[in-house]
């Protein structure tokens, strides 16, 4: 393996594969002794994370860090941009909140994006052997080319040979590859090296004539064909996943449930990926008001635009439905955005989300919020009742509990012991049907959904004998099946060899 090189993932679209194909290329790589460590230059998500330095990035790149076996950096992840609006956008740039900006302003910032991202992979790319890059959307927007900082300049400057994604599960696989080849200048169709189709259902021998029909049309080699699968799961950073996820009409009525308002600014989605995987438990996402006494536990999840999907909850009369539910003995739970709905007010004197004012909201929890900067971006440790957890805040402003109980002991934020009374964290209502909390991620610690199940009244005795440990286990198993399903599929000694590696 040569020093310091670089392989590119590209899509012909979003949600094509991408951020998968780049996590397995990162375990298959570490697992042949290569230093090897993801980068993508500029993410656009409202599903991001903290690193150990209390650093905010992609969660696309924290997964892939982890297949990797290294610790995220945001080095890996130079420029985030987490939707506010149609329009616009909050920049992090470096791992800290720099502005918020419209697609317009962001556009005349360019240079000084890409060469911040430049600076950024020359870093990582010191610390490491191989980086393997992930593109955005479709490498062969027109329109955008001139001014793209993720996807060809990037490997230009890299000096990387580009693996092209297509999703066959779509249809039009061939017009995908020919015509986004097609679409671009002649310098950077020779960067292209072979295809990586992904999500293929059914007899893959039945596509060998396909193939061979791109290789023959296109001149460069298909390096596999990935199937379908579903014997593993790991996380997504698109938005697109919550198209997939399940809704009111695929509960099975006879289990318990738990609904998830989707708001229109919804972010850190994951936070519910450990909900769907218990057996005896529905999970939905819920986008209409409705009658919510099928849920045992409705949660507000978090958001990017707080004032903005307060606003909408009224305006679609999800307030009443919500009120409804906790007056008929339903419980409630609202995470970093949703906790600060779940108030009695949010005051934005400086304009962080819009307009400079206060909105009112649902007055379910005796606790008022105050957007402010700085951001705060932790990797938090805490207790609930005895009962340890660990998981990430990121949230503008700070919320005050004018009474009812915490929820929350905060035992540590970004590896520094708090040893303050005052270190606590959320809100429960004094009857104990509304709670929340500033913390992401608190479900993946087994003890504590358990705990959170048996709250909201839903028993569920297989979680609390389940350690930190054995969820580590899980995700590392995920990672392990990944890379066995890829190798399978896809031939990377032809892969390596066709991008100059070896």
């Amino acid at each position: 393996m040569k020093k310091t090189d670089a392989i590119a993932v590209f899509g012909t679209g979003s949600d094509v594969g991408k951020s998968i194909v780049n996590a397995a290329l990162c375990r298959s790589l570490v697992d042949r002794g290569v230093n090897v460590a993801p980068f993508k230059s500029q993410n656009m998500s409202n599903n991001s994370g903290i690193t150990p330095e209390g650093l905010e990035m992609g969660r696309a790149q924290i997964v892939q860090a982890e297949a990797a076996r290294i610790a995220p950096h945001v080095d890996m992840n130079p420029v985030l941009l987490k939707p506010t609006g149609d329009m616009g956008s909050q920049v992090v740039l470096n791992g800290k909140a720099h502005a918020n900006e419209t697609a317009a302003d962001y556009h005349t910032k360019k240079a000084l994006y890409f060469e911040e991202s430049c600076r950024a992979y020359d870093r990582l790319r010191q610390r490491c052997d191989l980086v393997v890059m992930e593109g955005a959307g479709s490498c062969a927007e027109v329109n955008l080319m001139h001014s793209d900082i993720v996807n060809f300049p990037m490997a230009a400057y890299a000096g990387a040979g580009v693996i092209l994604v297509a999703d066959i599960h779509r249809g039009g696989v061939f017009g995908q590859i020919v015509g986004t080849l097609a679409c671009l200048p002649q310098e950077y169709r020779e960067m292209v090296k072979g295809f990586i189709i992904n999500r293929f259902r059914g007899d893959i021998s039945l596509f060998r004539d396909g193939v061979d029909w791109i290789e023959k049309k296109t001149g460069k080699p298909v390096f596999g064909v990935l199937p379908w699968y579903n014997h593993f799961r790991v996380d997504a950073e698109d938005s697109v996943e919550l198209e997939q996820w399940p809704t009111v009409a695929s509960l099975d009525q006879s289990k318990p449930a738990i609904g998830v308002i989707r708001l229109p600014h919804i972010a850190n989605f994951t936070d519910f990926h450990a909900l769907t995987g218990i057996d005896g438990i529905g999970l939905a996402f819920v986008d209409t008001p409705r009658d919510l006494s099928l849920f045992s536990a409705v949660i507000i999840p978090g958001s990017k635009n707080t004032r903005a999907d307060m606003a909408w909850l009224r305006d679609q009369g999800w307030d009443s439905c919500i009120r409804d539910h906790v007056a008929n003995q339903g419980h409630l739970f609202g995470i970093c955005g949703g906790y600060q709905i779940l108030g009695r007010a949010i005051e934005d004197p400086e304009g962080l989300e819009g307009t400079p004012g206060t909105t009112p909201g649902l007055g379910l929890l005796p606790v008022t919020t105050r957007l402010s900067a700085p951001k705060t971006t932790t990797l938090s440790t805490f207790e609930w009742d005895g009962t340890p957890g660990e998981g990430y805040e990121i949230h503008m402003g700070q919320t005050e509990r004018l009474a009812g109980a915490p929820l929350f002991k905060v035992t540590s934020r970004n590896r520094v012991d708090c040893n303050d009374s005052n270190a606590v964290d959320g809100c429960v209502s004094d009857n104990g049907l509304v709670s929340g909390t500033y913390m992401h991620g608190l479900f993946d610690t087994p003890a504590l959904l358990g705990k959170w199940l048996a709250t909201v009244g839903i028993k569920t005795g297989s979680l609390s004998g389940v350690s930190s440990e054995e969820i580590i286990s899980s995700k590392e198993r995920d990672y392990i099946l990944l890379k066995e399903h890829f190798e399978q599929h896809i031939d990377l000694d032809q892969l390596l060899a066709a991008t100059g590696l070896v």
